[in-house]
């Protein structure tokens, strides 16, 4: 038995707790109206074009669709080695920046195993450091794997990173570590940085706040996208961990395209109070960079939303 395996935390809350139905909760994800439309099937893809993606880790009811649409790529582009998930802290817990580095997650759908060979890259890095405390009731990154089990199994290995210091400097280390792993690995990695977008505001400012935000996701501008969330107050959850996949994409000659945006208030109906989920990819493929058209018709509400100036 794994002396270090971590149980769920979040499992009955954010998603269902019994196998069968968090297979059919998910499955109800990519066939949303607001997901995909189809589910994954046959085997993964072996194109190798996305190097990083930006998901939300809301509950599956409200995100789960618009965390469908990452999901579904990944599983027509790759099979991974190794995924790298990056999510923010959110209980105060742990350190600064804090690598699960051995042992095991366990979902209701089995259990993942830390790759430690690449945890133990990264922590020889200023700054990122070896600590379990961060990780015990953080939900930003569990609710990704059973999503990416349902996709590829359980034969692949993940190394999850809390950042409660988001700042951008501490982004780009982190960044850099990533990239030093990336050069000395000759594994298929892919990087997840899990988000939400706006919190608790109203529809119109969720929109217009979000698009722009996304605006500078999606240019790769880490810069730009870190002044104008103090300018707009944007509570976007996972801005450390959405920057260093920018820079890992900038890096590496990637590019950022969004797949879908919409808030809780398009699940619910309630558009008062509302929170943002984006499904955003980074990929070095030409075709891929194509524009959906839902993401040209989201470009075009959010001009009309934004007020002339």
């Amino acid at each position: 038995m794994n002396k270090n395996l971590r149980e769920p935390a979040v499992a009955g809350m954010f998603y269902e707790a019994n196998p069968e139905r968090l297979r059919e909760m998910i499955k109800w994800a990519f066939l949303h109206k607001l997901g995909p439309g189809s589910l994954p099937t046959g085997e993964p893809g072996n194109n190798n074009t996305i190097i990083a993606a930006q998901v939300p880790h809301a509950g599956y009811i409200y995100s789960g669709p618009a965390a469908a649409h990452v999901y579904y790529a990944l599983h027509q582009d790759t099979k991974p080695d190794t995924v790298i998930i990056l999510g923010p802290n959110h209980t105060g817990l742990g350190l600064p920046v804090s690598v699960y580095a051995k042992g095991a997650w366990k979902t209701p759908l089995g259990v993942i195993e830390i790759d430690e060979e690449v945890a133990g890259i990264l922590l020889e890095h200023k700054g990122l450091d070896e600590d379990y405390l961060a990780h015990t009731q953080e939900h930003s990154i569990e609710v990704q794997l059973p999503f990416l089990q349902f996709i590829y199994g359980n034969n692949f290995k993940f190394v999850p990173i809390a950042m409660m210091d988001q700042s951008m400097e501490t982004a780009k280390r982190v960044a850099l570590a990533i990239l030093d792993v990336l050069k000395q690995s000759d594994k298929r990695i892919i990087v997840l940085a899990s988000s939400d977008m706006t919190h608790y505001e109203t529809q119109e400012s969720a929109y217009r706040k979000d698009m722009k935000a996304l605006d500078y996701i999606q240019a790769l501008d880490v810069e730009g996208l870190y002044e104008y969330a103090r300018s707009v107050d944007l509570s976007m959850c996972g801005i450390g961990p959405v920057a260093v996949v920018m820079h890992i994409a900038r890096k590496l000659g990637a590019s950022g395209m969004l797949l879908k945006y919409y808030t809780s208030g398009d699940i619910t109906g309630d558009k008062a109070f509302v929170v943002g989920y984006a499904a955003v990819i980074f990929t070095k493929s030409l075709i891929l960079r194509k524009k959906t058209s839902f993401a040209e018709k989201i470009e075009e509400r959010s001009e009309a939303l934004t007020p002339a100036l």
